[in-house]
């Protein structure tokens, strides 16, 4: 599966990167490829492509705040977690991730 991912916490420093790495790690684990969009204090990072979108089975928000661009994904399957559930159980939001996209 090809999931694409937004993070971004609050205040966008510690929590937006933790959650990226926690959902690159579980998402690996489970051989999906995943590739993840940070908006924090430096902006948008690794900023997701048309291409990435469109490709993409699923998008998984890991988000504490409103999402910039959000209409990019308008039409994907989609899950919304906390940031916190993202860095605390990120198996967790892969396997919903998952269960989602099947239904899909």
């Amino acid at each position: 599966m090809k999931i694409i991912a937004v993070c971004a916490c609050p205040t966008g420093i510690a929590h937006t990167y933790m959650a990226q790495a926690a959902l690159e790690k579980a998402a690996m684990g489970r051989g999906h490829d995943i590739k993840i969009e940070t908006q924090g204090a430096m902006g948008i990072e690794n900023e997701l492509l048309p291409k990435d979108v469109e490709e993409a089975s699923i998008v998984i928000f890991a988000v504490g705040v409103n999402v910039e661009g959000e209409e990019r994904f308008s039409g994907k399957p989609s899950i919304t977690v906390e940031v916190g559930k993202a860095i605390e159980n990120p198996m967790a939001v892969i396997e919903k991730a998952e269960k989602k996209e099947e239904q899909a």
